[in-house]
């Protein structure tokens, strides 16, 4: 008896993972554009973004499906990076594609996310919105991890004050990025803003030229 009680926790445990790779439909490309997400002359077309699916663990512990719209080559090996860190037990608190690109009064915050035709954002420490330059974000080749828990920080500022208490990178807390999560997006040649020299940090990050 103990043992037929046991079997589903264990099924459960090791659910497997799961993913898929999807043209982006048209409604999806329709909310893209009308939430300004994307428009003409933007680095990559609609055509080249894909909806990628994969299982994920929540902080809830609980095993989730997130979508991420990303470039078309980067589809796959972003599948094979979330497989580890889905077997790392890494979790990952909101991932779908309502909770980025939906209504902005109704968006959660803590979103992980990679496509966003964009600028590049500069340094806390400068201050500004926008560099001039297109953020590898509008490609769809950088995706932010748990932006709360990983902030973009400069000069000892951040542009959410609500991650303050995750500035200090010496006590791992929950959805904190750490040494396996880079080495699984290390795996596939991306580089982490984490990493970066001098004192602005990204510590949400990746991206496949590592800025």
């Amino acid at each position: 008896m103990l043992q037929g009680l046991a079997l589903p926790v264990v099924l459960i445990a090791l659910a497997p993972f799961q993913y898929s790779v999807e043209p982006l439909s048209q409604p999806e490309r329709a909310q893209l554009k009308a939430r300004g997400f994307w428009e003409r002359g933007c680095p990559v077309p609609l055509s080249g973004l894909r909806l990628l699916s994969v299982s994920h663990r929540g902080f809830d512990r609980r095993t989730h499906t997130g979508q991420l719209v990303v470039n078309k080559s980067a589809a796959r090996p972003l599948a094979r990076v979330f497989r580890k860190l889905y077997r790392l037990r890494f979790p990952v608190r909101h991932m779908r594609f309502e909770d980025f690109y939906g209504p902005r009064r109704s968006r959660p915050r803590d979103v992980t996310a990679s496509f966003e035709c964009r600028q590049a954002v500069p340094s806390p420490c400068s201050g500004g919105s926008g560099t001039g330059s297109w953020s590898m974000h509008a490609y769809g080749l950088a995706v932010d991890i748990n932006p709360v828990e990983n902030p973009y920080v400069g000069c000892g500022r951040s542009s959410d004050p609500g991650s303050r208490r995750y500035f200090d990178r010496s006590r791992y807390r929950k959805g904190m990025v750490g040494r396996r999560v880079v080495r699984a997006f290390g795996s596939i040649g991306w580089g982490w803003g984490g990493a970066w020299s001098g004192n602005t940090k990204d510590y949400m990050h990746f991206s496949s030229s590592g800025g």
